[in-house]
C-alpha cells in the first residue's frame, strides 16, 4: 500500500523537527561542531522535502477535483 504525499510530508516535517532539536542540544552542549552542521543540513533537507510533498498533495487534490 502506498502512502499519500500528505503522510510523507508530515513524516518529513517530523524528522525536520527532530533533527532541529538534536542540533539545538548539540550546540548547547558542544558548540558549533561537525555534527551540529550535519543535523542542520538534514533538518533543512527534511523541511524542504516535507513542503514539496504537501504541495504535491494539494496539487493532486486540485487536479482530481477539477476532473469531477
Amino acid at each position: 500500500m502506498r502512502r499519500s504525499p500528505l503522510t510523507s510530508g508530515l513524516l518529513y516535517f517530523g524528522l525536520g523537527v527532530l533533527f532541529t532539536i538534536f542540533a539545538i542540544q548539540n550546540v548547547s552542549e558542544h558548540g558549533w561542531g561537525f555534527f551540529s552542521y550535519i543535523f542542520i543540513l538534514l533538518a533543512t533537507l527534511d523541511f524542504g522535502s516535507g513542503i514539496r510533498m504537501i504541495m504535491l498533495h494539494f496539487k493532486v487534490k486540485s487536479i482530481q477535483k477539477n476532473k469531477k
